[in-house]
């Protein structure tokens, strides 16, 4: 490995010697490393290597390509704000192939710390204030120019078509015994298909979305716990607003574990949602239409609905997609985003007044 992370250094023309690297295990994707170098004076500096899984990306030009044009726009027209950095070759590219054929991207490190779950209120506003600014910093920036690397990520009616043409078809003979998860879906398809209906219509404005933001993809200075910079950029692509915002509360504000198994547990925290709420429409309420501030809680139902319906889905058709870890590690999953989902639907119209409340709070100032 040291022999590849040092041609992979010298294709990315990093100056000084490799002294040491490290593995950075907590991703589930791409294999991820902290590389040192230092230079004569014996001062080091270190940079993040990663090795891209191309089963799951398959298109990591494309990829690279939108992560360039977005960080180059930031770093541009905001040139105060911190941004990733990703370095180049000497042709000017973003990414090298070794000589396995792996693709592998550069980027600087940055001392930090990130928050996998937070119940400290300052820090779940700071998350949404993060996320607020990224999509406030990309406003009027041409999302024509990105590629849809992952095609009708978002689209929650084309998911659950999918899951009901998959439930149809029964190729593992799953599907007797979910019938009640398939029957509670049903009950809800339309409602949760309304926005992507909606935005295939041309109803909201296409938007540049992150499309992967949970709290840890967010770098926070250790001493301060301000929000540094919006991490993990691979899916960033064009789509809805309110999917960033929803899918954003579903992670943070949901009381248990993505895979409780004990459904008494699993709860949506109005108090985390508001915190949330505070920090990313703080910051997003000037650029927002009101039909979008309108859907954020929609939003918020609407894509925990579509997880549960991938999670059900996978299950249904073998387990292909997500890495389980008991047989019906799938189901269970379902199961909580789905009583997560209707939790959301039972307190819908308290959050919408906490979302009109933060609106009014943000135009005030």
């Amino acid at each position: 490995m040291f022999e590849t992370i040092s041609k992979i250094g010298a294709a990315f023309r990093l100056p000084g010697t490799l002294s040491a690297y490290d593995a950075i295990t907590n991703g589930n994707i791409n294999a991820t490393y902290r590389v040192t170098y230092r230079d004569e004076s014996g001062s080091s500096k270190s940079y993040v290597f990663q090795r891209i899984n191309t089963v799951v990306f398959s298109n990591p030009v494309q990829i690279m390509h939108n992560i360039d044009l977005v960080t180059s726009y930031i770093r541009e027209k905001f040139p105060n704000a911190r941004t990733l950095h990703f370095h180049h070759t000497a042709d000017g590219k973003n990414y090298v192939f070794d000589a396995d054929d792996c693709f592998w991207r550069v980027m600087n490190w940055v001392d930090s710390v990130t928050f996998n779950t937070c119940d400290d209120p300052a820090v779940i506003e700071a998350t949404g204030r993060a996320f607020g600014r990224f999509q406030n910093q990309l406003a009027d920036f041409d999302g024509a120019q990105l590629f849809e690397t992952i095609p009708d990520f978002h689209n929650t009616k084309k998911r659950l078509d999918t899951l009901f043409a998959h439930a149809e078809a029964d190729p593992c003979g799953r599907v007797s015994g979910v019938q009640a998860e398939l029957s509670q879906i049903a009950s809800v398809r339309e409602k949760a298909g309304a926005l992507s209906v909606r935005y295939a219509a041309g109803e909201f404005p296409v938007r540049v979305t992150h499309n992967d933001t949970k709290s840890n993809n967010v770098l926070f200075d250790r001493e301060t716990k301000m929000p540094l910079v919006v991490i993990d950029l691979d899916t960033v692509m064009p789509g809805m607003a309110m999917y960033d915002f929803g899918d954003a509360v579903r992670f943070i504000a949901n009381t248990a574990a993505e895979d409780e198994p004990d459904l008494q547990k699993v709860s949506f925290d109005t108090e985390k949602f508001s915190a949330f709420c505070k920090g990313f429409i703080g910051e997003v309420a000037n650029g927002l239409t009101q039909p979008e501030l309108d859907s954020l809680v929609l939003a918020a139902f609407s894509v925990t609905v579509e997880l549960a319906s991938r999670f059900l889905d996978d299950y249904i058709t073998g387990d292909k997609y997500f890495k389980i870890n008991y047989p019906e590690h799938n189901l269970v999953r379902t199961r909580c985003q789905l009583a997560l989902a209707m939790d959301i639907l039972k307190k819908q119209e308290e959050l919408e007044q906490i979302v009109r409340s933060s609106a009014a709070e943000a135009a005030a100032n």
